[in-house]
């Protein structure tokens, strides 16, 4: 007898999936050099985000959770990758 796997999401957790909305709507994205995720600082790909959590939230999560989730992540990204060496001023 033939049996099929069902596969796991892809996403396993909240935060993951906000990130990749986020990553999606270009509003955040990761530093090529060292992997850090930059806020691009762009309120329209913000409010994207939180449309998509709005209208499409992963399975068994409120569209407030989701929201909420784009927040947490936002909040927790900086504008700039720590690793990187800023421009010296001269």
């Amino acid at each position: 007898m033939l049996m099929t796997k069902q596969r796991k999401p892809a996403i396993r957790t909240l935060r993951g999936w906000a990130t990749s909305v986020l990553q999606e709507t270009v509003a955040i994205r990761e530093c090529d050099e060292h992997g850090w995720m930059h806020d691009l600082a762009d309120p329209h790909a913000r409010d994207r985000a939180y449309d998509v959590a709005r209208r499409d939230p992963p399975a068994g999560v409120s569209p407030d959770e989701a929201t909420d989730a784009i927040t947490e992540v936002l909040d927790s990204v900086g504008d700039t990758c720590p690793e990187c060496r800023p421009n010296d001023l001269v």
